[in-house]
């Protein structure tokens, strides 16, 4: 049985534990606040998921999703993820996470921001561009007509193929964005960010994408 971890317990982390114990993941959830104040939500995902420090979430995790504040990467640890896949959800919002020169001047991306905090882990862009309440509501069997798709980006292909796998049991399509160096396409202000989209849809917004 694959056990996914997940880092943050916000409004994604918490869709993306329930959507994974939901298709039969075992879950390991951590927040920065401690185990302890995980009961609720643990009690609501049910019995494939419990709760964990980060470092926990981190090891127990075949597969681990990040899914914290950009301001809070370099609290992430970072040898226990060494060698493993991360999902990374996140999204520059200057108004929570302060000024980023390097992503002002466009200079890096998110997720290459992930990747160098991870040097020994696999960084995959993942479920960062749909709200929440649409993770666990919108999703619709393969060959669906108007099924939404979302993006993915990585330097690793089989990494690719594992987003596009989860993404398929979630119930979306999937459009590779290609490298991590382009996921700025799928960021935060692009055609392609939180909107409902189709994959020829989508394919369209990241191609109108401007940085």
């Amino acid at each position: 049985m694959t056990t996914v971890g997940i880092i943050g317990a916000g409004n994604i982390g918490s869709a993306l534990a329930q959507g994974f114990a939901d298709h039969g993941y075992d879950v390991v959830i951590a927040n920065s606040r401690g185990p302890e104040t995980l009961g609720d939500l643990v009690a609501s995902v049910g019995d494939r998921a419990r709760a964990a420090t980060a470092e926990e979430a981190a090891e127990a995790g075949d597969i681990v999703v990040v899914t914290v504040p950009l301001k809070a990467i370099d609290d992430l640890p970072v040898a226990p993820l060494a060698g493993k896949t991360v999902l990374d959800t996140n999204n520059y919002y200057f108004e929570r996470d302060g000024r980023i020169a390097a992503l002002d001047e466009k200079k890096t991306t998110t997720s290459q921001m992930l990747q160098e905090r991870l040097p020994q882990s696999i960084v995959v862009k993942a479920f960062n561009h749909i709200p929440a309440a649409d993770i666990l509501t919108d999703g619709a069997p393969a060959g669906s007509a108007d099924r939404r798709a979302l993006a993915t980006s990585s330097d690793s292909d089989e990494a690719v193929d594992l987003v596009t796998r989860i993404y398929d049991q979630f119930g979306f399509d999937t459009v590779n964005v290609g490298p991590l160096a382009e996921s700025w396409r799928v960021e935060r202000d692009q055609p392609a960010y939180v909107v409902r989209q189709t994959r020829t849809e989508l394919e369209q917004n990241l191609a109108r994408a401007e940085r």
